[in-house]
């Protein structure tokens, strides 16, 4: 086995890890949050909810355009908003880990490949600002770039 090989599979255990140490209510909030967010991301939510504010638009007049009827919907589209912004950053860093993971396993693929890059999103920002200022700088050089 190549070097890279075995510091992907060191990578990936240490994330299955994580995940095993993660308890059964992450797991159940995980899928809870990717079913949300694919439901919220489809057309038929967004015509619910522009019937939701197109309902209370119009039952304005009944209510004498009242302050209770405007902190309903006040209150209740912050309470919306604040609930699925934990939700969708949760899809986010599932989707985020994944294309990660994904990556890595062509890093580790490819021949020529540098297996220091596997696991960058774990560095620090400068870490990972000098990797890629050298790789810029590596592929402006680059014969197949040149013209």
């Amino acid at each position: 086995m190549n070097d890279r090989y075995i510091h992907f599979h060191e990578v990936r255990e240490r994330n299955e890890t994580l995940e095993q140490t993660k308890s059964e209510g992450s797991f159940g909030f995980a899928r809870f949050s990717a079913l949300v967010a694919a439901l919220a991301g489809r057309p038929a939510t967004f015509v619910v909810a522009v019937a939701t504010i197109l309902v209370w638009g119009l039952s304005g007049p009944a209510f004498r355009w009242s302050d209770t009827w405007q902190l309903v919907i006040n209150t209740g589209t912050t309470i919306v908003t604040f609930l699925m912004v934990f939700v969708i950053q949760n899809a986010q860093n599932r989707d985020a880990m994944a294309i990660q993971v994904k990556l890595d396993e062509l890093i580790c693929a490819t021949k020529d490949a540098r297996d220091k890059l596997v696991g960058i999103e774990d560095l620090d920002d400068a870490v990972v600002e000098r990797l890629k200022v050298e790789i810029q700088s590596r592929t402006s050089r680059s014969p197949a770039t040149s013209g």
